[in-house]
């Protein structure tokens, strides 16, 4: 007997038939179509092994680390305060050691019992870690190997290793909130002294500016002003995310004073670096945030307006004409910038040393005052391009944490934080264009905030987050109804 001729297959009709398939044949790619896409249009077509990608689950965060927590914000705080500096004594010039192998004592074992290793596999971590591995072979090979070292174990090495000790320790939002407000409360002490010095008129530095506190962290002028601007999109965002008046009004006097204390350090780099993060924020809240902005930016005027000193408007012109410096720093900076930019060429695989530049190769025993190119000098090329990626990774996954919660951003508690940290790294990568700091605490607590806050999202979503390209946020703009079969 012959079968009829059907277009409908016998496999289909049994369901339970288990179908064979061919080992040899590739898998058919899933398409993904999108609401009211016509018939004729061409689909847009993923592999699995993308989809398998995108759609990955992220690894929730175990609770833990409540001991190693506690030392870690003890050792902040002492970081921020530096009692040894106003109360020398041998105990006070302790304090700090003994808080950090506490917090190693607490953490080390801790990670061990939750994780099983001493860090979570996180990208930041390893690149910093290529970085200081870079900075060890450079020891020997060094013009002057003794202070190569001296760099190394003093300051470096401690941020390293605090750095590994925040991006595992932090797992919740208190926990970031609670470093962010130790940030921001040194911030505002930093700012209160300074315009207590320019209205009792201490002012030590070249004779107009504000000077920094103690010979630390905030010791150097322009190292407090770098800390104010990186506070402040802090502080700029909690006022924008909050629903209090009251909390409102007291975030944005905080912030006035912050930007009060940034024009008194007469700080260039700083102003440049404040100016950019006014237009981010701009960018990042002006559509749906317009009177909001508006409104801060003319209390920053009015700030700028009612704090800013005479001389204030010179010193900024000085940036484009160096003459107008009455100290001339402006033309010494420029100077040292291009020595370091010659030197980082003549020796571009490993540099002439950590920390060698201002005691080789300095026309006036200066630092490079440039980040970037300090490092190109002293570490080269390779090691820059590790310093720069250390920023980028978490910048990048900060924006997509923005955008994937801006159409929520009143209702979710990571946006505006996460706009806010974004600003701050983005403050301390263009304000460190003029300041030697690569090596200090700064962007290491920056970038441990940043990364902090990326697995917090990914514990609270369920999914590792990926950087969506550019075609496909340009996508997402010209079809608002798209809907991502990954995500679905």
């Amino acid at each position: 007997m012959i079968r009829p001729q059907s277009n409908t297959s016998y496999d289909s009709l049994v369901p339970s038939r288990k179908r064979r398939e061919d080992p040899r044949v590739p898998p058919a790619p899933q398409v993904i179509t999108f609401p009211g896409q016509p018939s004729s249009a061409k689909p847009k077509i993923r592999d699995s092994a993308e989809l398998d990608l995108q759609i990955a689950p992220a690894k929730t965060l175990k609770e833990g680390h409540s001991f190693s927590y506690l030392a870690l914000f003890a050792f902040t705080l002492v970081l921020y305060a530096r009692p040894s500096e106003f109360y020398p004594s041998p105990v006070t010039a302790s304090i700090a050691l003994v808080m950090g192998i506490l917090t190693l004592a607490f953490f080390v074992p801790t990670q061990f019992a939750l994780e099983g290793n001493i860090s979570a596999p996180l990208p930041e971590v390893k690149i910093l870690l290529l970085f200081a591995m870079l900075a060890v072979v450079n020891m020997p090979l060094a013009m002057s190997p003794p202070d190569a070292v001296e760099v190394f174990t003093t300051t470096f090495i401690r941020c390293v290793v605090m750095f590994i000790v925040m991006v595992n320790v932090v797992r919740t939002p208190a926990r970031l909130k609670g470093l962010l407000f130790l940030g921001v409360g040194a911030a505002i002490w930093l700012s209160f002294a300074a315009i207590e010095d320019y209205r009792s008129g201490l002012l030590t530095v070249e004779g107009y500016r504000a000077a920094g506190r103690g010979t630390g962290i905030f010791g150097n002028t322009n190292d407090m002003a770098l800390h104010l601007v990186t506070m402040f999109p802090i502080v700029a965002a909690a006022m924008f995310g909050s629903r209090n008046k009251l909390a409102k009004i007291a975030l944005a006097a905080c912030g006035i004073l912050l930007v009060a204390a940034i024009v008194l350090s007469y700080s260039r780099g700083a102003f440049i670096g404040l100016v950019v993060i006014l237009v981010f924020f701009a960018l990042k809240l002006g559509n749906q945030n317009r009177v909001a902005i508006i409104l801060g930016l003319l209390m920053v005027a009015g700030a700028f307006l009612l704090f800013a000193p005479g001389g204030y408007g010179t010193r900024l012109l000085s940036i484009f004409i160096p003459s107008l410096d009455p100290v001339q720093s402006a033309d010494a900076r420029r100077a040292e910038l291009f020595r370091s930019l010659y030197v980082a060429i003549r020796h571009p695989f490993f540099g002439i040393g950590m920390g060698n530049y201002q005691s080789q190769m300095s026309l006036r025993g200066l630092v490079t005052h440039n980040s970037y190119t300090q490092i190109a000098s002293e570490m080269g090329l390779f090691a820059l391009a590790c310093y720069i990626a250390f920023m980028i990774s978490p910048l990048r996954k900060l924006g997509q944490i923005v955008r994937e919660t801006s159409s929520e951003r009143r209702s979710s508690r990571f946006f505006y934080l996460a706009v806010g940290v974004e600003g701050a790294l983005i403050g301390y990568m263009i304000s460190s264009f003029f300041l030697s700091v690569p090596y200090n605490w700064y962007v290491y607590y920056l970038v441990a905030y940043a990364v902090c806050l990326r697995r917090i999202y990914e514990s609270d979503t369920g999914r590792v987050l990926v950087v969506e390209s550019r075609k496909e946020r340009k996508e997402k703009r010209l079809n608002p109804s798209l809907v991502r079969t990954a995500e679905a």
